[in-house]
């Protein structure tokens, strides 16, 4: 068995299986053992029952005296049990589990692990974990079998529908003490220093003695996570800066300053200072790799737009393209109104519209799409910018194609996802970072309420009246369809159905989600824009792209289901024009802990903020999962850690200040998994 040997040739992995563990992206063996715990039981305490206190956790030993399965009145099987450790006895009750009488019988010994409780005269234990214990007496004996669910601390997994942590445990048990011999660790001994070797550090994350075990083998395993990302953004941005093939382009200021002065607005002094950022890249013999970050509303449009025109005066294309076709329509109207005038011609290019011009006097065009702009039937000439928006949505690979249209054009990356500096500086090192940290004047601030069960009734009758003084609301749910593994979600459909029947039965209510085609969602957003439709029912397809600034009313079902951010982003959507406008979050769950991280949005209106405060509260890779687009694949670093980042980012730059190609390091380059060429396409 090798690291690469694929999970589907393991005995006992057949196709279904197969298919579950592809669901986690499961399929070598490697994937499975760098597949971490996110938490362990304690199930440590192994005591006697007679020396165990009720609604104490431990971990028992006994004989197995009895065991049958019985039926509730509404035909529930209960699995009822009892064990006996010497110093008494205790029932065991599973729910469900019919199939443990056929793989348990009485004279069995055990070792299960679970909550003591009391009902009555009666103690028992509720959907323990057990597992046989074997000695060395008995046949076929499996050392590696003793104390894998119980008797210590015991990992668990992410899992998916049809894979439990027993079962990855179990696997992971057998394959361990195969494969970690065949570990080598790449680091040298001076960035290792005192940190764990790689193969103690992966048998301590599955099967540790203790948490200090768990906290070492964590430090090692999150240092490689950010060493190995560190390792490839610095080497893309030493071989970006190494193509000093752009010719530096002339800025004619007077011009600047004339189209400037006619915009329908003035620039914040943040914009200002995010435009001399890009001007000092674009006068430079070195191509821009810039990332534009601002919330929504904060002006990046406007200075692509200015990037655009200084494209245009010098005889060069800009190409823009943003994730879905709202929000490519959004900037080719925005553009249009901005730089039309000037006889800039804008072109639009998406799956359902194509309308570029293919004159060649329209050399100067800025061309606005979707992925559709990747596609090779699309032949563009003399591309001298690349703008590309949400940039996280799209992968490594799709900017390769866009230079690949284009010798070496400048490239300005814009997001509206508030990104926390430790992530900045870990996932997008690559890049140079400007941030429009400042509304336009004027801006209103989007009161935020969370709104409790008991009072939605009124936040409905207040949205009506809203409504029916002529504004328009937004009503977000997380889901289109209901799914099984979410029942409690809203959903688009559903939620749309019922509001229209039930709560607002005298208003026009419009659906919008991303299965629709492409002119369907079109026309619901015309719709919407138009004041055909009072209210828009959506899912988070909303979240970029829609401005309506008759919309004043944004309302969020399932609020806890998002990040902070990403509601905080939603909220952007409204407060666009001159009335006051309004956020109410409902929530499907009260807790504390839910209630409490909510209302942090009716106090903090700075994204930035909001996007730190939940990588603490809620960790990184509940938080950035759709941010990093599928690039890293984060399972056990903490983007919070400061200290980690910056000694992984110091370890890299010491590697690559030795070996910039990783030639003096080849286990390092094999284990970065991809060579140069894959690293840095051209």
């Amino acid at each position: 068995m090798e690291l690469k040997t694929p999970l589907l040739s393991l005995s006992g992995i057949g196709p279904s299986l197969a298919d579950r563990l592809h669901r986690l992206n499961l399929f070598t063996v490697e994937d499975l053992v760098y597949h971490f715990p996110f938490r362990y039981d304690d199930f440590s305490a192994t005591q006697p029952l007679d020396q165990t206190r009720i609604g104490e956790t431990a971990t028992f030993r006994g004989e197995l005296w009895s065991i049958k399965n019985t039926y509730t009145r509404f035909r529930k099987v209960l699995t009822q049990a009892i064990l006996n450790d010497g110093t008494g006895t205790v029932e065991i009750v599973w729910f469900n589990q019919p199939w443990l009488t056929k793989n348990l019988k009485a004279g069995d010994r055990l070792q299960v692990s679970g909550k003591l409780n009391r009902k009555g005269s009666k103690i028992s234990l509720v959907s323990p974990v057990w597992e046989r214990i074997q000695t060395p007496e008995v046949e076929n004996f499996k050392p590696r079998e003793l104390g894998i669910h119980t008797g210590r601390l015991v990992p668990v997994y992410p899992e998916t529908y049809g894979l439990t942590s027993k079962w990855l445990r179990y696997k992971i048990s057998q394959i361990l003490p195969t494969v970690l011999p065949k570990i080598t660790d790449p680091l040298p001994e001076d960035i290792k220093d005192n940190m764990l070797p790689e193969a103690q550090a992966l048998q301590q994350i599955h099967f540790p003695d203790n948490f200090g075990q768990v906290r070492k083998a964590t430090e090692r395993l999150a240092f490689d996570e950010l060493f190995y990302i560190h390792l490839q953004t610095q080497m893309k941005k030493a071989d970006w800066k190494e193509k000093k093939v752009v010719v530096p382009w002339k800025i004619n200021q007077s011009k600047l300053t004339g189209f400037i002065k006619k915009l329908p607005f003035k620039l914040t002094n943040a914009q200002e200072r995010v435009l001399k950022e890009i001007i000092a890249d674009l006068k430079s013999s070195q191509p821009m790799n810039r990332l534009l970050q601002g919330e929504v509303g904060s002006g990046k449009t406007v200075i692509a737009a200015i990037a655009a025109f200084l494209a245009h005066t010098n005889n060069l294309r800009t190409i823009i393209m943003a994730p879905t076709e709202i929000l490519a329509f959004q900037h080719y109207e925005t553009l249009s109104k901005l730089l039309g005038p000037l006889g800039i011609e804008i072109g639009i290019y998406t799956g359902s519209k194509k309308a570029v011009s293919r004159q060649p006097s329209a050399i100067s065009n800025v061309i606005v799409g979707t992925h559709a702009l990747l596609s090779s039937k699309l032949e563009l000439d003399n591309v001298g910018l690349v703008i590309i928006d949400e940039q996280q949505r799209f992968g490594v690979e799709h900017r390769s194609i866009l230079r690949s249209k284009s010798k070496s054009p400048h490239f300005l990356t814009m997001t509206a996802t508030p990104i926390p500096r430790t992530v900045a500086l870990t996932l997008y090192g690559d890049l140079d970072l400007s941030i429009i940290d400042q509304m336009p004047l004027g801006r209103k601030v989007v009161r935020t309420h969370f709104v409790p069960h008991v009072k939605r009734a009124d936040a409905y009758k207040f949205i009506s009246n809203l409504v029916e003084q002529g504004q328009q609301a937004y009503i977000i749910t997380p889901l289109i369809e209901e799914s099984e593994t979410l029942i409690s979600a809203k959903a688009a459909k559903v939620e749309y159905e019922k509001l229209q029947k039930d709560i607002f039965p005298n208003l026009r209510l419009g659906l919008l989600h991303g299965r629709l085609k492409s002119k369907e969602k079109e026309a619901a957003i015309n719709q919407f824009k138009n004041h055909e439709v009072d209210i828009l029912v959506s899912t988070s397809v909303v979240e970029v792209g829609v401005d309506v600034p008759n919309a004043t009313i944004m309302v969020i079902e399932g609020a806890e289901r998002f990040g902070l951010a990403q509601l905080h982003q939603l909220r952007g959507r409204v407060g666009r024009g001159e009335l006051q406008s309004f956020t109410f979050l409902f929530a499907e769950t009260e807790s504390p802990q839910v209630v409490n991280r909510l209302k942090n949005l009716e106090k903090i209106h700075d994204g930035l903020k909001l996007a730190e405060l939940d990588l603490k509260i809620r960790g990184s890779g509940e938080i950035f999962g759709t941010l990093q687009s599928g690039q890293w694949n984060l399972k056990i670093a903490d983007l919070s850690n400061l200290t980690l980042i910056e000694s992984t980012k110091l370890a890299a730059s010491k590697i690559l200040g030795i070996s910039p190609n990783l030639d003096k390091y080849p286990e390092i380059k094999a284990k970065l998994g991809v060579g140069l060429k894959e690293i840095m396409p051209d």
